[in-house]
């Protein structure tokens, strides 16, 4: 049986020269991030870009405000479920409680259209969906992929498209060159993402086709991966394109690791997740990023964070397929 199919999505070297531009452009003093207010992994430094002047200039819609149902519009206040250890997406500052990162740009802009502001809650990925539904939260943005099993249980407004890579150490010591070169490997994931379900997918194939399996690490943090990594007990990490080009980046000057080379893997977008049962609320988040879209603030935002190259034309809800 043949092993994944890969497509283009987005190419591996505009994402790093993208993201090395805005990172060697940016002058805000280096910082530690962390996972969930846990001790920061001292390797992994970032230079944060100044985005406060972008969201700023948000203005509410009143037209848009007028859809957020009243138990939302009552305290001003939009709950947000995130995974707040995935750089460039969602992270913590080198405080250990700021969070930072491009979808908690995205979501607050798209917040203040709306004359909200925002309550960040960090949850293990495999708990967001659950916290959607039992009204923990009122939305969700954490790099989630928007899939049609996915939209059997919430409702997604698609905001950037992206895909799986693989990330492996500087130097690349186990000679990966793709998926096909996973076969008998030790590699790492994070608990309830695309990625465990391809890693798994990919374990299954190489089992029929005569090949090792892999060896799969499944953890609650990316954090924990990299750690595994950098100290060579795992052979490489599977992640989303963003996250893997930023760490690689950005983790002891760029010398820690690197990103494969090739097209991504299993493209797909990214849905900010609503309750199904809140259509009011889901309308105005899409209302609100067609908004940000058309007036500039969308891409100033992903330009800053080098995320450019996932941007999408207007909002989609539950575009995935």
């Amino acid at each position: 049986m043949p092993l994944p199919t890969t497509r283009t999505l987005i190419g591996l070297a505009i994402g790093t020269v993208a993201l090395a531009t805005v990172l060697t452009g940016c002058t805000p003093p280096a910082v530690d991030t962390s996972s969930g207010g846990a001790t920061p992994d001292a390797g992994v430094t970032s230079a944060i870009p100044d985005t406060a002047s972008i969201v700023d200039a948000v203005s509410t819609d009143a037209a848009l405000a007028a859809l957020v149902p009243a138990a939302i519009t009552s305290d001003g206040v939009l709950t947000v479920g995130s995974y707040v250890q995935s750089p460039p997406n969602n992270f913590y500052a080198a405080d250990g409680t700021t969070v930072v990162g491009s979808d908690h740009d995205l979501i607050t802009a798209i917040a203040k259209k709306l004359g909200l502001k925002t309550a960040y809650e960090n949850l293990d990925f495999q708990a967001l969906i659950t916290s959607l539904q039992s009204g923990r939260v009122e939305v969700t943005i954490a790099a989630m992929n928007d899939t049609p099993a996915r939209q059997q249980t919430i409702d997604f407004v698609d905001y950037l498209t992206s895909g799986i890579t693989i990330m492996v150490q500087k130097g690349n010591p186990a000679k990966i060159g793709g998926p096909a070169d996973l076969c008998g490997k030790k590699i790492a994931v994070v608990t309830g993402t695309s990625q465990q379900d391809f890693a798994q997918r990919t374990s299954d194939e190489c089992v029929a086709g005569g090949k090792a399996a892999l060896e799969i690490t499944v953890t609650d943090s990316d954090s924990q991966n990299q750690t595994q990594l950098r100290t060579g007990r795992i052979d490489a990490i599977v992640n989303d394109l963003p996250t893997a080009v930023y760490v690689s980046k950005t983790t002891k000057n760029g010398e820690a690791f690197e990103v494969v080379p090739g097209d991504v893997i299993d493209g797909a977008p990214y849905g900010i997740g609503v309750n199904k049962s809140n259509s009011g609320l889901r309308d105005a988040v899409a209302g609100a990023l067609d908004a940000l879209i058309a007036d500039g603030t969308y891409a100033k935002l992903l330009d800053a964070w080098g995320v450019q190259s996932g941007a999408v034309s207007a909002a989609a809800v539950n575009g995935g397929a």
